[in-house]
């Protein structure tokens, strides 16, 4: 777990790194050694500025709690609220929902992004994403110009039951062609994913939490093209290292990388953070 890695690696540790700027789209509190929500952020900030990240997506709380009732939803949510707050330059939040709880989803959308300072969703397990009841919340969510973030996972043993794959967001996407969806993990089982998702133009490909097989991203560029690829850890569910290596290692063109890297992320979210007069 990243925990034996954040706590063993030597504060003057450093690696040469080729100068490129890093936003990770796929990070998480839990994980990471530290008791209050900044201190977790602040360990994940100062692993990551040594292997050239300079800013985080965080979100779903301390713990991870696959079907949150709206109470937990909420708290889950505050820590993130909390932990962003300390480092405003340097890390955004999602808020996250669980789409069994509608009205209270829809308030904590409300609540942290149109008056909050967050700029995304995030959807995990709690309810397939093919479910008609996430478009009032995805419709909203695209009103704000939130990010939308959805989990997705091919299991061979087969998913959990709310648990969605690549072919549930491609029904969403579908439903909401104007509006971009990330194609969380590009499934696990990233060569299926990818042809999943390739013939919709709204969805994007998340290269975070498999294991760092070769292949994964040139293949994601060569399905999709490089603006729908996007550089994330899960971080600390996942080394920053290992999946950094995805992308530094792969044989393309470096200005793809830059824009996996970078550039696609920073692209996605320019129209939030310039109407909430955030950093971009």
């Amino acid at each position: 777990m990243i925990r034996c890695l954040l706590e063993s690696f030597p504060p003057q540790a450093s690696v040469f790194l080729p100068a490129v700027a890093i936003w990770d789209l796929h990070c998480h509190l839990s994980g990471v050694p530290g008791v209050l929500p900044e201190q977790r952020l602040g360990r994940l900030l100062e692993i990551g500025a040594r292997v050239g990240i300079e800013r985080v997506c965080v979100y779903m709380g301390l713990r991870f709690n696959p079907d949150p009732d709206p109470d937990s939803m909420r708290r889950d949510n505050d820590a993130v609220l909390r932990a962003i707050a300390a480092f405003p330059d340097q890390a955004l939040g999602f808020v996250y929902l669980n789409p069994n709880h509608p009205e209270a989803s829809m308030s904590e959308l409300e609540r942290c992004v149109a008056d909050g300072p967050m700029v995304g969703v995030k959807l995990w397990i709690a309810s397939r994403c093919s479910a008609p009841r996430l478009d009032p919340l995805i419709e909203r969510a695209a009103a704000l110009q939130a990010v939308v973030f959805q989990h997705t996972w091919f299991k061979t043993n087969g998913n959990q039951p709310g648990e969605s794959t690549p072919l549930d967001l491609v029904d969403l996407a579908r439903r909401h062609p104007a509006t971009p969806l990330i194609c969380g993990h590009t499934g696990g089982d990233w060569e299926r994913g990818l042809r999943a998702i390739r013939q919709q133009p709204n969805l994007f490909a998340d290269l975070a939490g498999s294991d760092p097989c070769a292949g994964f991203t040139e293949m994601a560029v060569r399905e999709l093209g490089a603006p729908r690829v996007l550089y994330g850890s899960d971080a600390g569910g996942r080394s920053f290292a290992s999946q950094l290596a995805k992308v530094h290692g792969a044989a393309i063109p470096e200005a793809d990388k830059d824009r996996i890297f970078h550039g696609n992320l920073r692209e996605l979210l320019l129209p939030i953070l310039t109407r909430k007069g955030m950093k971009t």
